[in-house]
């Protein structure tokens, strides 16, 4: 199967998930939210979306297996794996903030071939293939050409499971934001990437992510012709790390402003 036969079966399980998300009725209140983790919450919007997104995904690859938080969390690597959040963003979800996607990427041997992320609030579709580039709305994606920070806008994620990594976040952040123009935070990671890819951020940078929320906007940021590394410059981002974007010259200087104490 090759890389367009998977993205567009990955287009074909966002969209079916991104139609029933748009006339899911949003929980009326904590007492129907699944609390996983520190400030992390699941509902049954998500299992149903996930479902949707499974169903699609194993009926057009029956040999793929499908990973993400809810369905199968440890990640493998060998043969083809999908690598599926279907609903990133569910704390914005949740509170009706218009900041949540559908993200899903496809892997073969540990290397990322297609991805989708489906800005479902916005209607925007952000795809890509490996060697094939990377397209909003068929429209090919270019990461931004600013090189100096002083005129960058750097998005970022913070480590509200991670707590103790505040203290780091911050001396970060008073950098990032004492040498740029500004710093913002959609709350979706899956989202931020696909804006990197799309020249709308300059760089990202976050401390603590898993596979399902930077597989898919990764994929986007390369083939937009960006970098994305873990905090240490390595390219091995298909776990749980943190990850520096951005257009080349400003991936440089980002990760410079957020090596790790």
């Amino acid at each position: 199967m090759s890389s367009f036969d998977l993205l567009n079966a990955a287009i074909a399980a966002a969209e079916r998930a991104a139609a029933f998300l748009r006339t899911a009725r949003r929980p009326d209140g904590p007492a129907a939210w699944t609390v996983k983790d520190q400030r992390d919450f699941v509902t049954e919007v998500d299992r149903t979306s996930e479902r949707l997104v499974t169903e699609v995904l194993t009926g057009r690859t029956p040999a793929g297996r499908v990973v993400g938080e809810e369905l199968s969390p440890a990640l493998v690597r060998d043969g083809l794996v999908w690598i599926v959040d279907p609903l990133d963003g569910t704390t914005n979800f949740l509170h009706g903030i218009p900041a949540w996607a559908v993200s899903i990427a496809a892997a073969v041997d540990g290397v990322l071939q297609a991805a989708v992320v489906l800005d479902v609030p916005r209607g925007e579709r952000f795809d890509a293939v490996r060697s094939g580039g990377a397209h909003l709305d068929g429209h090919a994606l270019r990461v931004s050409s600013i090189a100096d920070p002083a005129f960058a806008v750097i998005g970022t994620g913070f480590p509200f499971k991670e707590v103790a990594q505040l203290g780091v976040y911050q001396r970060q952040f008073a950098a990032v934001a004492a040498a740029t123009s500004g710093i913002r935070r959609p709350g979706a990671a899956a989202i931020d990437l696909a804006w990197v890819a799309a020249g709308r951020f300059d760089g990202f940078w976050e401390l603590a992510l898993a596979p399902w929320d930077l597989a898919a906007g990764a994929l986007l940021v390369r083939e937009a012709g960006g970098v994305v590394t873990d905090l240490e410059g390595g390219d091995d981002i298909l776990r749980h790390t943190g990850i520096v974007a951005g257009n080349p010259a400003m991936h440089v200087w980002l990760r410079s402003v957020t090596q790790p104490d």
